[in-house]
């Protein structure tokens, strides 16, 4: 596939870069879900109470679970703004490469897979370790 014009190029890379974006945002959904199942806290969640009595740890827990919850609320607000930013790329792209999007747009995700084996192999070894606490 051959890039033209100077537009063209803008709106591949933004393409490809906003795509990164949305794929890494399904992976931090993925471990906060993990985290909220398995009681995990995540080193972002730093709540501390005294916690000398039953009353203080639950309350540290719901507080642990109130966090993971609104990010993983967070995330996905931004999932769908990405995803939004997407179609109406898509649809530019559409117009500006005259019948060759699809191409272009599946040319994208070469060398995403090679960053999200190594995105979630990191979030693996959080996981680990935060088990291992």
């Amino acid at each position: 596939m051959k890039i033209i014009t100077a537009e063209q190029a803008k709106l591949y890379n933004n393409f490809k870069n906003l795509r990164l974006n949305l794929l890494k945002t399904n992976a931090a959904i993925w471990f906060n879900k993990i985290c909220r199942t398995d009681g995990l806290r995540p080193k972002y969640n730093s709540i501390h109470f005294k916690e000398s009595s039953t009353r203080d740890s639950r309350t540290t827990q719901q507080a642990i679970k109130y966090r993971v919850n609104q990010e993983i609320k967070f995330l996905y607000k931004r999932k769908q703004h990405f995803n939004q930013l997407l179609y109406w790329m898509h649809l530019e792209g559409a117009t500006m490469f005259d019948g060759m999007w699809p191409h272009a747009s599946s040319n994208t995700g070469t060398g995403h897979s090679i960053i999200m084996v190594m995105q979630y192999k990191i979030l693996h070894d959080k996981i680990k370790t935060l088990v291992g606490r």
